[in-house]
């Protein structure tokens, strides 16, 4: 029996880490065995890609090279992380995967679209989520998330307000586009987001997530 391979998604600051968080202490609460990774991350291999690109404030990135960075760091993530768990049976409750990659080095760093797409193909060996679920926020409200955190900024949250909005309507258009994406609207307390995202799942894998399967 396979799993189900969930992904939430959105730009930084839309409380995407919150809901996770939140989803999986329900699902621990129902018994749902589960496996909790964040992307870039969740390997050896894709931590220090994260630390590469996320906390070097001074180093000079371009988007090719960042874009080949976060494909390495995906295709670990993919072979030691997303297949032998969904092999066990279990969920694998992912903080950002392949839509990200489209929206950030695609529509925020400019790069082709088609380009992108084929280096997710050989990063992911064609796997794709059962459900992403796109949080959104208007741009102001993310960066007053941000702001209020008192966490440190990284490098990718340094880029902007223009860059956010970039990455911003990348997700909009890409939640229009592509099949297997809800969009959610992520304003309001988190505990009322959090079950929008609940009913959602109940929704989409009833034998999963509803009553009966418990």
């Amino acid at each position: 029996m396979s799993g189900e391979f969930i992904v939430l998604e959105g730009a930084d600051g839309v409380g995407k880490t919150t809901q996770t968080a939140l989803l999986s202490w329900w699902m621990n609460a129902r018994g749902i065995e589960h496996v909790v990774a964040r992307e870039p991350g969740g390997t050896p291999l894709g931590e220090a890609v994260r630390e590469l690109i996320l906390g070097k404030m001074d180093l000079q990135i371009p988007p090719e090279p960042e874009l080949l960075l976060i494909l390495a760091s995906r295709a670990a993530f993919v072979s030691e992380v997303v297949k032998p768990a969904l092999a066990d049976g279990k969920v694998v409750l992912a903080d950002r995967f392949a839509l990200s990659t489209l929206a950030y080095q695609g529509y925020g760093r400019g790069l082709p679209l088609d380009d992108v797409r084929d280096g997710l193909r050989i990063a992911t060996g064609g796997l794709e989520p059962d459900l992403y679920i796109l949080l959104d926020l208007p741009v102001e409200e993310s960066l007053a998330r941000q702001a209020s955190s008192g966490i440190q900024p990284d490098r990718i949250e340094r880029e902007g307000d223009g860059f956010l909005r970039l990455v911003r309507q990348g997700y909009l258009a890409l939640g229009d586009s592509e099949s297997g994406v809800r969009v959610l609207n992520g304003s309001g307390p988190p505990e009322a987001v959090q079950d929008k995202v609940r009913e959602l799942l109940i929704e989409v894998f009833p034998e999963t997530f509803g009553d009966s399967a418990l």
